[in-house]
């Protein structure tokens, strides 16, 4: 955070550095605190207007509510890489426990600090082995500390860094993939997939949310 938030019910919040784990358990203080419920693994499918407010559908029930906020941004779609194999269950979006990847040969995809800050926790691990491809020359939307602990780990061996490099075809235990004009092939038990998200215009219309598309313009 570049300047300090105001919450409501919890207070000002300042934070300006802070690891995925500390902000998830600040977090998990923060509903414990004031009780919030959260239903996990259940996902919206439709919103439809009443007159007294509108009805939520989820794949478990329906609710009824006044108001509907929403904060999906655009981690419920993720940017896919389109390629054979990214079907198979070894492939994921997200990084959710780096210690589930012991001893395994893992590959990152992207060049954001949500690739290098999953690359650099799974290199942690004991018996690790990780490549993380990007398919830009440098990591320029990192954060300073990221590249830096990221360039640590590579000179230290612990990090195979893979510039301008795209994934072509994933394989139950390998991966292919191609850098400057030449096949790599790489023994692999796991892909963690970093590209972004795609912003779901189609549901947002959908529900009734108007969608402005601007183009060359900020």
């Amino acid at each position: 955070m570049t300047a300090p938030v105001k919450l409501p019910i919890v207070g000002e919040v300042k934070m300006k550095e802070i690891s995925k784990e500390e902000l998830l358990a600040f977090w998990s203080g923060v509903l414990k605190k004031t009780g919030m419920k959260i239903n996990l693994n259940e996902r919206m499918e439709t919103i439809t207007r009443t007159d007294s407010g509108f009805i939520v559908k989820t794949a478990k029930q329906s609710y009824e509510t006044r108001a509907v906020l929403l904060a999906i941004g655009r981690r419920g779609t993720p940017r896919k890489l389109g390629v054979p194999g990214e079907e198979l269950p070894k492939v994921v979006y997200s990084l959710i426990d780096p210690e589930q990847y012991r001893n395994l040969r893992v590959l990152v995809v992207g060049g954001g600090d949500s690739a290098l800050e999953a690359a650099i926790a799974i290199a942690e691990q004991p018996g690790t082995t990780v490549a993380i491809s990007y398919r830009s020359e440098a990591f320029g939307r990192g954060k300073p500390k990221n590249r830096e602990r990221l360039q640590a780990l590579e000179s230290q061996g612990r990090i195979e860094v893979l510039l301008k490099s795209t994934v072509k075809l994933i394989e139950h235990d390998k991966v292919h993939l191609e850098q400057n004009g030449q096949a790599i092939e790489l023994a692999n038990d796991g892909i963690i997939v970093c590209a972004g998200g795609i912003l779901p215009t189609p549901f947002l219309k959908e529900i009734g949310v108007m969608v402005e598309t601007k183009f060359g313009t900020a």
